[in-house]
């Protein structure tokens, strides 16, 4: 069975708008995105990225420390493609969400160089209603970050609310993370 998540909605005849997202109802255990375009790391994102998270470790910036490693060049701060995994992973995941509830089981896998292209795919591993917010539910993914040579380098978890398609019209009150989470 192909199922076909549609990114635009018919709004009048021969006119569409761009829908961002999914809606709850669209995610299903088990299905598997693959989020493209994918992002070629360069040398300024993991500089201008690392010195603006406050990370000066020298392996991720400084050309000659990183000769002296076992790399043989700088790494790619682990804040950099935890970032750019992200944003690559949230137009196919959480692109409508209303709220991010939070990772776990954040692991990472494999070196990243400046150079490396990467691509994110998430795995829904559940989803459910929330219990406060009748017209949301809870959508669980597995992400991993894949590097162009089919390397794993990074998963995590993530949990993320998502109204229901059925809310369209319905006011979604105020977010209370202790009563979901």
């Amino acid at each position: 069975m192909n199922k076909v998540l549609s990114a635009l909605e018919s709004i009048g005849p021969q006119r569409y708008r761009e829908s961002h997202g999914l809606w709850y109802e669209d995610f299903e255990a088990g299905d598997t995105y693959e989020h493209r375009p994918g992002r070629t790391i360069t040398e300024a994102d993991n500089i201008w990225q690392s010195l603006i998270n406050q990370n000066n470790h020298p392996l991720h910036i400084d050309n000659e420390y990183g000769k002296t490693t076992e790399f043989k060049r700088p790494l790619v701060s682990s804040l950099v493609t935890f970032s750019m995994v992200g944003g690559l992973s949230l137009a196919g995941t959480s692109a409508r969400g209303v709220a991010n509830l939070g990772w776990e089981h954040i692991r990472l896998v494999a070196p990243v160089f400046v150079g490396d292209t990467i691509y994110a795919e998430s795995t829904v591993l559940s989803k459910r209603a929330s219990k406060s917010r009748p017209h949301q539910g809870i959508v669980t993914v597995e992400t991993r970050g894949v590097k162009s040579d089919g390397t794993v380098f990074m998963t995590c978890q993530r949990s993320f609310l998502v109204p229901l398609k059925a809310s369209i019209d319905t006011p979604s009150g105020a977010f209370n993370s202790d009563e979901d989470c």
